[in-house]
């Protein structure tokens, strides 16, 4: 079973919520809220490519996605829903640009048109800064091809654009997820 657009995937480790923590060998409830998009599972194993497909992502695959894939939603009569992305069991058609970078072997690889930044500490100054850190500069972690043939390598410092940050967990760290055009500078 195959979509002519779409890959097909399942959330990683069958949770669509990614809302428990294990202290002391006992699993914690963390959020028990289906709207808070902190704790939806971003994981997703690839099952299925589209028909046609030719580009870098293989089945076994882990994708990134986008917070609203797997969550749930309650209708207009507090009826519990899957969302639009959900097919049937346990598989969920994954849009494009629904997923920002795929893992493969334990390597992350930004796709398509996104990149990954990780934010920077803020620098010592005479001038007092309000913040933990510096607006507009990061640490380029998972660049993308665009941004590669442009000189732009993993762990370069780089400036954006306001407003492009969209802050995702990559393996524990804090990371923006970023348009390659929101990149405006090497420093």
């Amino acid at each position: 079973m195959r979509s002519p657009f779409y890959f097909i995937a399942k959330p990683l480790k069958g949770k669509r919520y990614d809302n428990t923590k294990e202290v002391a060998g006992i699993e914690l409830i963390v959020s028990t809220s289906e709207e808070d998009h902190k704790f939806s599972n971003r994981h997703a194993e690839v099952v299925e490519l589209p028909l046609n497909y030719n580009g870098p992502v293989a089945i076994g695959d882990t994708l990134l996605v986008h917070h609203n894939v797997f969550k749930f939603y309650n209708d207009i009569k507090g009826r519990q829903k899957s969302g639009k992305s959900f097919f049937r069991d346990d598989l969920f058609f994954i849009e494009p640009d629904q997923f920002f970078m795929h893992k493969r072997d334990g390597k992350w690889m930004a796709y398509d048109k996104y990149c990954f930044v990780k934010p920077m500490p803020v620098t010592e100054s005479y001038i007092k800064k309000p913040f933990t850190e510096e607006p507009l500069v990061g640490v380029m972690v998972y660049p993308n091809e665009y941004l590669l043939s442009k000189g732009i390598n993993s762990g370069d410092s780089v400036c954006f654009s306001p407003d492009s940050e969209y802050e995702f967990t990559v393996d524990g760290e804090k990371m923006y997820r970023m348009f390659d055009h929101q990149i405006t500078m090497k420093l």
